[in-house]
């Protein structure tokens, strides 16, 4: 019975790190002519990826995300740089980003479109 009793303690254990664990978030984007489709967002602190898909563009398309602090853009968060470019009909992932709070940008420079914001809260 005692042995029972701490196998059943070792599995809840167990489980119950797994979901502790800060298991990133995808965020899905879609590029179209000269635009992302979502303009904005809200997002809890954590870890994300990115997934953006080039919808319709006929030229290779990109990632750029950057802290914005006192209205300035910081560096480019490398993480966040797609896996490849993207083609018409292709999508790409990010390595997974660590988001704290405050305010970020995020824009293709290939594409080019404005620069759109992410507030981490």
């Amino acid at each position: 019975m005692k042995r029972l009793v701490l196998t059943v303690a070792l599995m809840i254990a167990i489980v119950a790190t797994g979901f502790s664990q800060d298991k990133p978030q995808v965020i899905k984007l879609d590029q179209t002519a000269g635009k992302f489709t979502v303009e904005q967002m809200t997002v809890s602190a954590g870890k994300y990826i990115f997934e953006v898909s080039n919808v319709g563009v006929d030229h290779e398309l990109g990632f750029v995300l950057v802290p914005v602090k006192n209205g300035k853009e910081g560096e480019h968060i490398k993480a966040s740089y797609l896996s490849k470019t993207i083609k018409d009909g292709e999508t790409a992932k990010s390595k997974v980003v660590n988001l704290t709070p405050g305010t970020y940008s995020y824009f293709c420079p290939l594409n080019p479109t404005p620069h759109y914001t992410i507030t981490v809260k």
